[in-house]
C-alpha cells in the first residue's frame, strides 16, 4: 500500500484509469497539446493515449490540430459553449435566468462605483498605483478574476435567453414525435 492510501488519500492513479486521466487532462486543455504532452499530464502509455485520443475526437469532444509535423489535440469549444448554453436552459427557468443577469450587472455596476472604473481592465490599470498595501492589491485581483467570470456567465445567459423558445420548441416538437410514435 503506498503511503498516501495510507493516509486515507488516493493519488489519482490510483482512483482513476488511465482513460478516466486521459480525459480529464484533455476536458481541461487551455491551448492544443500533443499525445506526449498529455500522455505524460495523464501518467499513461503513449499507445493508450493515442487511441483515447482518437476516440474522443470520433466522439466530437476534442479537435486534431495539426501543428508542422505535430498533431495536437484541443477541446471542441463550440460543443462546449453550446453544451453550457444547453445546461442554463434545462437547469433554468427564465426567470432565473434573468435574476442572474440582472444580478450581474449589479455586482458589476458596484465594483464600477466603488473602485471609480468603467471596466476590469481599468481596475487593472490601478494595480499599478504604488499606494495601495498588499491586502488591497488582492482584494482588487480577485475583484478582476470575477469580474471576468461575471461578464463570462453573462455572456451565456444571454445566448441561453436567446435561445430558450427555441430549445422549448424543438424539445416539444421531439415529445409530440415520440408520443405520435407510440400510438
Amino acid at each position: 500500500m503506498s503511503e498516501s492510501s495510507r493516509d486515507g488519500v488516493q493519488s489519482w492513479t490510483e482512483s482513476m484509469s488511465a482513460r478516466e486521466r486521459i480525459r480529464a487532462v484533455a476536458e481541461t486543455l487551455r491551448e492544443p497539446r500533443s499525445v506526449n504532452w498529455i500522455s505524460e499530464q495523464a501518467d499513461a502509455a503513449w499507445s493508450t493515449t493515442n487511441e483515447e485520443l482518437q476516440a474522443l475526437v470520433e466522439q466530437g469532444q476534442l479537435r486534431r490540430v495539426e501543428a508542422g509535423e505535430t498533431t495536437r489535440y484541443q477541446p471542441d469549444y463550440t460543443r462546449l459553449l453550446f453544451e453550457e448554453i444547453r445546461t442554463l436552459i434545462e437547469e433554468s427557468t427564465r426567470e432565473e435566468l434573468r435574476n442572474e443577469l440582472a444580478a450581474i450587472t449589479e455586482e458589476i455596476e458596484e465594483w464600477q462605483a466603488t473602485y471609480d472604473v468603467e471596466t476590469w481592465e481599468d481596475l487593472e490599470q490601478s494595480l499599478a498605483d504604488g499606494d495601495l498595501a498588499s491586502d488591497e492589491l488582492r482584494e482588487r485581483h480577485d475583484v478582476i478574476v470575477r469580474w471576468q467570470e461575471n461578464l463570462e456567465n453573462r455572456r451565456l445567459i444571454k445566448h441561453a435567453l436567446a435561445l430558450y423558445s427555441d430549445v422549448e420548441a424543438a424539445r416539444e416538437q421531439m415529445t409530440d414525435m415520440a408520443d405520435r410514435a407510440m400510438r
